[in-house]
Formats: structure tokens, C-alpha cells, sequence
């Protein structure tokens, strides 16, 4: 007699292959060891694929939409003690199962991966390596190493023409600038005591980071590679990223549970977003209408519609939800 198919695990089968015909936001939810896939508009979650058992912190989606790429970090937040993740495990969308996998080879403490806008391949920054790996998606080996000089480079983000990389430095509280096509070290730019995350805009000309020891965020001129302004922020800020129009950027403040707008014209903040609490990390669609923010305590993602400014959605995700990516449909 034929085995009859856990009727759950149909239904679960049936809905990840009809999402990924859909634009999905993917949730690394740290505190469940897990990967969470939201449909965006319905504002539900619809599955969680588990890490085996380990914890990511961020993700990044494959250009075509199909595959999760997450790496494992460890049981620990950045300079402090902890296990040393060594590898990165890859999720097919459509079935909602760890399909590969890529090992480091050591404790290195992989982080945050990003697709390089030009060339296709994978970046993902091994702090413990003071570098950042280069990986061939398609192969899922590694082809190659930018160091960064710097301990805890925590961060990645690159131009958008694919010539510049720069990471956040936590602990040193610098920032790496990159060649991405030599693979070499640039520049190593202080900041202060300690700095979080990145973000570049979209013309490229600016380069923010977060300063952890007062509420300001640097403002990174590229073409000379120095702190170019200081724009005042009500708290500490954290993550960053710039709407696709080029006009804002939104910059969460977990400790004032909101989100600050500032103008790039002027440099001052322009407006503030009331989010759940512990907004950490930001994303803007690729479509420009609404960001999302990860807010980690919450347990939750906030939408954010960009004409109204305001939260239009509080998705329910795994706990400790933390790095945010966009897969699109097919």
C-alpha cells in the first residue's frame, strides 16, 4: 500500500510552491534558529526552514528569486563570547528545505552576505578572518578574499556599480573600503568608538554608518574617504538604508522605537516613524513604496508604507527576528 503524504506537509508544499510565484520577504529569525518566509501582502508568515539547529543572523536572496542564502554566525552577538559559526546553508524557497551548504572551514563567524550588483557573485564577511569571502553561488565554492583589516567587520555593503565594498568595523569603530575587483584593502576610515552597520546611497556619492558612543550618523564622502558630515539622530542609531528615489534615508533608532527620516538635500532628519519596539535593521522594496523593519524584539517585521509614513502592517515572525531580505517571484 502507498504511503499517503502528512497532509500538513501538503498543504505546506502547496502553499511555498504557489508563493514562490510571489515576491516573498525573508526573515533570518535568530532566536529560533530558523529562516521565515512572509508573504508581504497578505502579512503572514508561511513558513520557517530551520537552520539545523544554528543560528543566522542575515540573508540574502538569489538574484532570481529561488534560494536563501544564510549564514551561520554563532550563539553570540558581535565581540563577544561565543561559539564560531563556520559555515552558510542555502534554502530552496519553492520546497522550504536546506539544499547546500558552504563551510568555511573554521569558526570565521560569517555574517552578512550580499550579492555584488555586477558581477553575480556572493560576499559574505568572515570577521574573525578580518575579510570578507568571495563565493560562487552557483558552485557554492569559495573563489576568493577581500581582507578588510580591520577586526569585526561586521556589515557589507557595496556601490552600485560594483567597483567600491565597504564594511562596518564594530569594535574597532572604522570603517574597510574596498576594491571589489582588485580584492584589496583602499582605505580604513575612523569613525569612533564603536560603529554599526551600512548603508551606501543610491547614486553612490554617500557612505552612513551608525556611531554607537553618541546619537550621530557619519556621513561618508566616496570620492575622498572621509567623514564628511555628522547629521544628529534622537538616539543611537543602527540600521540604514536609502529609498529607491534617492531622496530619504531611514534610519532606525531602537531606543526610541522609531525610524528617522532624514533628507539627503539638507542632511537633517526631516520626520520621524513610530515602529513597534527594537526596530533594528531596514529594508526598502524593490518597487520604492514600502520599507520593512526587523524589530527584533517585537518578534516582528513592520511595514512601512513610503507616501504615508506610516506602519500599515506588524507581521507576527519567529523570535529575534533580525536580517531582512527581498526574493523575487517568478
Amino acid at each position: 500500500m502507498a504511503k499517503r503524504f502528512p497532509v500538513c506537509l501538503m498543504v505546506l508544499s502547496l502553499a511555498l510552491t504557489a508563493a514562490h510565484a510571489q515576491n516573498r520577504l525573508l526573515v533570518a529569525q535568530k532566536g529560533d534558529h530558523s529562516l521565515g518566509i512572509v508573504d508581504p501582502v497578505a502579512g503572514e508568515r508561511i513558513a520557517s526552514v530551520p537552520e539545523n539547529g544554528v543560528t543566522g543572523h542575515e540573508v540574502a536572496a538569489s538574484p532570481d528569486g529561488r534560494r536563501a542564502f544564510v549564514p551561520i554566525y554563532g550563539n553570540s552577538g558581535v565581540g563577544k563570547p561565543g561559539s564560531d559559526g563556520r559555515n552558510m546553508v542555502v534554502i530552496d524557497l519553492a520546497s522550504g528545505k536546506v539544499v547546500g551548504n558552504v563551510d568555511f572551514g573554521r569558526g570565521v563567524r560569517p555574517h552578512d552576505p550580499v550579492f555584488g550588483p555586477k558581477d553575480g557573485l556572493l560576499y559574505v564577511t568572515t570577521e574573525l578572518n578580518h575579510s570578507v569571502a568571495v563565493i560562487d553561488p552557483k558552485t557554492l565554492k569559495i573563489v576568493g578574499s577581500i581582507p578588510t583589516g580591520q577586526a569585526e567587520s561586521h556589515m557589507l555593503a557595496i556601490s552600485h556599480d560594483g567597483r567600491r565594498g565597504y564594511t562596518a568595523n564594530v569594535g574597532p569603530g572604522t570603517v574597510s573600503v574596498l576594491d571589489m575587483a582588485v580584492r584589496k584593502t583602499l582605505k580604513i576610515i575612523p569613525i569612533s568608538g564603536m560603529t554599526q552597520r551600512i548603508s551606501v546611497s543610491m547614486d553612490d556619492r554617500w557612505v552612513f554608518t551608525a556611531d554607537q558612543t553618541q546619537p550621530r550618523m557619519a556621513v561618508i564622502d566616496t570620492a575622498t574617504n572621509g567623514v564628511a558630515k555628522w547629521v544628529p539622530l534622537d538616539g543611537l542609531g543602527y540600521g540604514s538604508a536609502p529609498t529607491r528615489d534617492g531622496r530619504w534615508l531611514l534610519m532606525t533608532v531602537p531606543g526610541s522605537n522609531e525610524i528617522e527620516v532624514v533628507d539627503l538635500k539638507t542632511m537633517q532628519v526631516a520626520r520621524r516613524v513610530p515602529t513597534p519596539p527594537d526596530p533594528e535593521e531596514v529594508m526598502v522594496r524593490p518597487d520604492g513604496k514600502v520599507a520593512y523593519a526587523s524589530c527584533v524584539n517585537s518578534n516582528a517585521v513592520a511595514a512601512i508604507d513610503l507616501t504615508t509614513w506610516k506602519v500599515t502592517k506588524r507581521i507576527a515572525t519567529g523570535k529575534a527576528s533580525d536580517g531582512l531580505a527581498w526574493a523575487a517571484g517568478q
